[in-house]
């Protein structure tokens, strides 16, 4: 499942974003890469125990938390702690696929990566090159978001971004662990959830269609959770 969420954060928290980054200490992105991502990787990081990753994840996950459209479809039991990039010209990020554990440096924290995600800080006409590729049942997907816009994605697919050729590319990126485990299990609560809230809407949330199909989301939720 690959879904666009939009408006995650405000222009003015975008702002906030950038003026942070812009003064903040970057470090080789490969202190997070696995031996076979190193090979392929090629940008900047925000050091995970620096004061401004601390802060900007810390807004990253508030902004989350009042995203209706993250909620419904990643529904998240565990979201690591968003980490921030910098592609710059030359850069890039070969064809890798997330690790299916990871933990937090220096903590207990660990997570199952059911889900990628990529909360874009730099609009598409501020850099030329730098999709994210990504290879699934869908095809092959580009993809170029608006500054605070997100895509969400399996973290067992095939992906990469491709070299930045003229200015910046900006980037916080996490992964996220569903009460789901299940990617066509996940999509279908995720259809069936839309498709409840467009009927509501036409008919109000006490009409017995919408009641029914709300009990039946919500049974299946049950029988597919693992908490």
């Amino acid at each position: 499942m690959l879904i666009a969420i939009p408006d995650v954060l405000s222009a003015d928290e975008v702002r906030h974003f950038r003026a942070a980054m812009a003064t903040a200490e970057w470090v080789d992105g490969n202190i997070t890469s696995g031996p076979q991502s190193a090979l392929a990787k090629v940008n900047l990081q925000l050091p995970e125990d620096g004061p401004a990753a601390r802060e900007l994840s810390q807004r990253v996950l508030a902004a989350l938390g009042r995203t209706p459209t993250f909620i419904a479809a990643a529904l998240p039991a565990k979201v690591f702690p968003p980490l921030f990039n910098r592609y710059r010209v030359g850069e890039t990020f070969g064809t890798h696929v997330d690790n299916a554990i990871r933990m937090q440096a220096g903590t207990e924290f660990r997570i199952r990566t059911d889900l990628s995600a990529t909360l874009f800080l730099s609009d598409p006409d501020e850099y030329d090159g730098g999709e994210l590729t990504i290879e699934g049942e869908f095809g092959e997907k580009q993809v170029k978001l608006p500054a605070g816009h997100m895509i969400l994605y399996p973290a067992s697919s095939l992906h990469r971004v491709t070299p930045v050729t003229r200015g910046e590319r900006l980037a916080s990126f996490m992964w996220i662990q569903s009460m789901v485990r299940d990617d066509r299990a996940r999509r279908s609560l995720y259809e069936l959830d839309v498709s409840i809230q467009k009927l509501a809407g036409r008919l109000g949330l006490g009409d017995p269609e919408v009641v029914s199909l709300t009990g039946i989301y919500h049974n299946l939720l049950r029988r597919w959770a693992d908490a």
